[in-house]
């Protein structure tokens, strides 16, 4: 009865670790994931704990209850692939250009996940049978005076051994996936999580041996909860960190925002004598072709950066940035343009490669156009001069509602604890850089409800991904 006791209080601990994953992660079809996986694991606990009510309840209702609570260790398998199943489906955008992703595609999909449900009640129903269990049987434990009751199986167990072997190899599938996540610190946790389920596995295979008892899987499923709810905590932790560093960023951009406000007017004072003896310039003759076609630049650039203080003198007016429908191709083609001279200068080769005649967005032209200026003037400044390949790609694709558009470099790339960092304003790692370029960049692309982030950098080069909603942003859902 305290053997029982006990093995139940064991079976509370995931339990409890579920409701907290629901709790932090609420509305996720991974947090749902998990909790059923927790309650799978207490199930199991609960059937382990009814062998040792030998004199409490009849044989009778042991083996019924024994059936019954089976569900939890039948079940986790087709958990363990829904897990899986819900992170190639929500959290590996890294993966797509992967060898891989399209076999894993082709088995964690929902067709796959209905058959393995499909199946595990019939395993769970052929358990309930006397094809699975025929009985107990009173089992003297190995060095002890203790006695419990041990399932006599049937002619079917074979299958339920089976059934539950493909468990292992679901598990290394998560792990393998959790690889792929953008998220570092659920990527962490999930990694932990598939690894603890593992050696959980190895503790529970002893309860298919009659005289060492039952009570080894309780043991792993302690160390199982002790490390996970450690690794949880952490995650969490780090997350919360993360949080109050966000805070601080956007405390940081408020700030800038307020600084720049003030030189706005002094800018477009200056803005004002530029545009002036540019037009009076090109009155002048004879200009040679070569004046005209710096003239025409100094025009351009004016021109945009006169959008671009009007655009952000309304923005602190009103706290709202226009949108209309354009041409993407046309506005990179145009912020191509806008430093062409500069990629000259360098010699850095810059290509666009359109996959569509036109690729219509809803933005504030004049925002995106200085993203993407800011972007390859950023790449421009992390090519070091001796490299024998410098050339910045751009290559835009459509998915749903969603355009991504890729920049890809060949400089000399971004150290990975640096990839979040940044983003954040006065933060450069640049010599003489201000750390504004790459915040004002997620400023924007966050206020067209879009995202930026780095898939891939390296010595060779550096991979920065945007994605933007393609039609209004009341039709726009984050994948």
């Amino acid at each position: 009865m305290i053997i029982s006791f006990l093995i139940v209080i064991i079976g509370i601990i995931p339990i409890v670790l579920a409701i907290s994953v629901l709790k932090i992660y609420k509305g996720s079809e991974l947090s749902y994931a998990l909790l059923f996986y927790m309650l799978s694991i207490s199930f199991w606990q609960i059937d382990i704990a009814v062998l040792y009510l030998k004199g409490v309840i009849s044989e009778e209702l042991i083996l019924l209850l024994f059936k019954f609570f089976r569900a939890g260790p039948t079940f986790m398998i087709p958990l363990v692939f829904y897990l899986s199943y819900v992170t190639v489906k929500k959290h590996s955008a890294y993966i797509k250009d992967n060898q891989f992703y399209r076999p894993l595609v082709s088995i964690f999909n929902q067709k796959v996940l209905i058959l393995l449900v499909v199946w595990s009640t019939f395993v769970f129903i052929v358990n309930l049978t006397d094809y699975g269990i025929v009985g107990l049987k009173e089992v003297q434990i190995i060095n002890t005076n203790n006695s419990f009751y041990f399932p006599e199986y049937g002619p079917l167990q074979s299958l339920y051994m089976f059934h539950t072997a493909s468990f292992v190899i679901f598990i290394v599938f998560s792990y393998f996936i959790s690889k792929y996540i953008q998220n570092i610190y659920l990527k962490g946790f999930l990694g932990t999580f598939s690894f603890c389920s593992f050696l959980l596995f190895l503790s529970g295979l002893l309860n298919f041996v009659p005289g060492t008892g039952a009570l080894y899987s309780s043991f792993g499923v302690i160390i199982f909860s002790v490390i996970i709810i450690f690794s949880f905590v952490k995650m969490n932790t780090k997350m919360t960190i993360s949080y109050n560093q966000l805070l601080e960023r956007q405390k940081k951009l408020d700030y800038t925002g307020n600084l720049t406000a003030s030189l706005v007017h002094e800018v477009k004072n200056s803005l004002q004598i530029i545009k002036g003896y540019s037009k009076l310039m090109s009155e002048l003759t004879p200009l040679p072709e070569q004046g005209k076609n710096m003239n025409e630049m100094i025009q351009i650039a004016a021109d945009q950066l006169n959008d671009l203080t009007l655009n952000y003198t309304k923005y602190i007016k009103y706290k709202s940035i226009e949108f209309k429908m354009f041409d993407l191709n046309e506005i990179i083609d145009q912020a191509i343009g806008l430093s062409k001279e500069v990629l000259k200068e360098n010699s850095v080769e810059i290509s666009f490669e359109k996959k569509y005649k036109t690729l219509k967005a809803y933005v504030n032209d004049t925002y995106i156009k200085q993203v993407f200026v800011n972007l390859i003037k950023n790449s421009l400044e992390a090519i070091p001069q001796d490299r024998k390949v410098k050339k910045i790609v751009v290559t835009t694709l459509v998915e749903g509602d969603r355009i991504i558009i890729d920049i890809v470099d060949t400089g000399k790339g971004v150290p990975l604890e640096n990839w979040e960092a940044i983003f954040d304003p006065f933060i450069s790692f640049k010599k003489d850089g201000l750390g504004l370029g790459l915040p004002f960049i997620k400023k924007i692309i966050f206020e067209h409800r879009g995202d930026i982030k780095i898939v891939d950098s390296s010595p060779n080069g550096t991979h920065f991904q945007i994605i933007l909603p393609q039609y209004i942003f009341s039709d726009f859902y984050t994948h």
